[in-house]
């Protein structure tokens, strides 16, 4: 207990203590917890040889000590963790300060060629896609016309057709075919259009 004390009593000296001594402060501080924490496995070993009666109160006052110095050494570690960012801080300070510049200091230019770089290959997916849905555009333009133009040559083979007084097994083939080749036309379509859906989702 004395010696957790006195350990406590440094650890007041570390925030008050000059950057030349902090050093020392600290290292007695170190030195002092492993000096307990070796009493501490003595005193474990004890403890296993009190009487069953009073075993189990001399260990609980040994983890007591075990738990305070921990908190102790923690708090040590912490403490040299603050100073150490404290001190690389000051240190970066001192070097901007000390630092002059030229105005042809290459340290002090901004890497954008990477971003340069990624802009423009933005705006080459851009291009490539707007050529895309363009050309989309225009395929499905033309299956319209097709279709159109199957309409027309549809009926235009059926007023032949009555004319010429085809048979009507005839007719009904006529209308197979161009009912097959609306099919085949919506079929188009439909891969058209999940072609572009899919060079759009992997693409963008």
């Amino acid at each position: 207990h004395r010696q957790v004390h006195e350990v406590q009593s440094y650890m007041g000296h570390l925030e008050t203590s000059d950057k030349e001594s902090v050093h020392l402060v600290e290292n007695e501080i170190q030195a002092r917890i492993d000096n307990i924490f070796s009493n501490l496995e003595r005193l474990e070993i004890l403890s296993s040889k009190e009487p069953p009666n009073k075993r189990q109160n001399a260990k609980l006052r040994v983890d007591q000590l075990k738990y305070d110095v921990q908190h102790l050494q923690t708090a040590l570690r912490n403490f040299q963790q603050r100073r150490y960012l404290r001190e690389q801080q000051e240190r970066q300070r001192e070097e901007l300060l000390a630092r002059t510049f030229t105005a042809n200091d290459s340290a002090t230019t901004i890497p954008m060629d990477e971003t340069l770089q990624y802009n423009e290959s933005l705006h080459g997916a851009h291009r490539g896609m707007d050529e895309l849905i363009g050309s989309g555009t225009n395929i499905l333009q033309g299956l319209r016309d097709q279709r159109v133009t199957l309409k027309g040559t549809h009926k235009k083979i059926l007023d032949v057709a009555n004319m010429l007084g085809l048979s009507n097994t005839v007719m009904r083939l006529i209308e197979k075919r161009a009912f097959q080749d609306k099919f085949l036309m919506l079929g188009g379509m439909a891969v058209t259009c999940v072609l572009m859906f899919l060079v759009v989702h992997y693409l963008t």
